[in-house]
């Protein structure tokens, strides 16, 4: 039997959660285009056949401009203690090692794992440009293995997972064989609304959110969830925003998430949304310890 630990690093909205998602064969990770839609380590559990992979993915390496920013590195920064492999992915339409890139090559170093470098979105550039990103990077840092994949595709996955395998140690199995993730339902819940408001809200509004289930009941008898969930903004002019003219936005945000919400759970899900002001959150330390548990 063989088991290891595996953690995704880069920069953000390179494309890490989707690769998770894509590793997974399902969604574990929320998505949206907005840069830092991840805040949590989050893990994926692949058991294929003796070998049992524990992935994770952070939150993108950035300047943290707030205490949220800060906790979040420093998620990122436990994520790398006593992992066997560390993916780094880049993103292929880079036309250089940038100056963030060149920060996470140093720490990348400084990792006692074996090291891979992804080089996802292949699919957008060509083959030549890739070569050039192989060949600058070897030149900086030893990979045990340079995998060109396209997440968004599920291009190059398998040769990716295959790779993986080979350098995990032996060692017994650390999960059930068929547990998928170490998020809980209510956690799961709770990223997906987020989710749904990063994709439906403008500028600054999504990153001063966090989702908190209130209430999470299964009547008896009936295949049917109660969830009550409150959606936390920073300023009164958002709490606005969120909700909408005659309570558009927020009806789409909870249509969406409800559909998202019953796929997860097989089940009808009858889901309550409400919205309300918690100033400065993000740089409240007692706060950020309510919503990151």
């Amino acid at each position: 039997m063989k088991s290891g630990f595996i953690t995704i690093l880069g920069r953000p909205n390179v494309g890490k959660s989707t690769l998770l998602n894509a590793i997974a064969g399902q969604k574990i990770a929320i998505v949206s285009s907005k840069p830092q839609t991840t805040r949590n380590a989050i893990k994926a559990i692949i058991t294929k056949g003796d070998s049992q992979l524990i992935f994770t993915d952070t939150p993108g390496i950035h300047k943290p401009k707030n205490k949220l920013g800060e906790k979040m590195n420093e998620t990122i920064k436990d994520s790398q203690d006593g992992v066997d492999v560390i993916l780094f992915l880049i993103d292929a339409n880079d036309k250089a090692i940038t100056p963030a890139n060149q920060k996470i090559v140093e720490r990348v170093k400084g990792i006692k794992a074996k090291r891979i470098l992804v080089i996802n979105k292949v699919d957008e550039v060509k083959k030549e440009h890739i070569l050039e990103l192989i060949k600058l990077y070897s030149d900086e840092c030893d990979f045990e293995a340079i995998i060109p994949i396209s997440a968004l595709k599920n291009d190059g996955i398998k040769h990716l997972i295959d790779e993986i395998i080979k350098i995990i140690p032996e060692s017994p199995w650390y999960y059930d064989e068929d547990e998928f993730t170490d998020q809980t339902e209510r956690q799961i819940v709770e990223e997906t609304i987020r989710e749904k408001c990063l994709r439906l809200l403008d500028e600054e509004v999504p990153h001063g959110i966090a989702v908190e289930v209130i209430s999470m009941k299964k009547r008896p008898r009936k295949k049917l969830y109660d969830i009550d969930a409150t959606i936390y903004c920073e300023r009164k002019s958002h709490k606005g925003i969120i909700i909408g003219k005659d309570g558009v936005t927020l009806k789409r945000i909870g249509e969406r998430s409800r559909a998202d919400i019953e796929k997860m759970l097989d089940t009808k899900v009858n889901l309550k949304l409400w919205v309300k002001v918690k100033e400065g959150w993000r740089d409240d330390a007692n706060k950020l310890k309510e919503f990151y548990k």
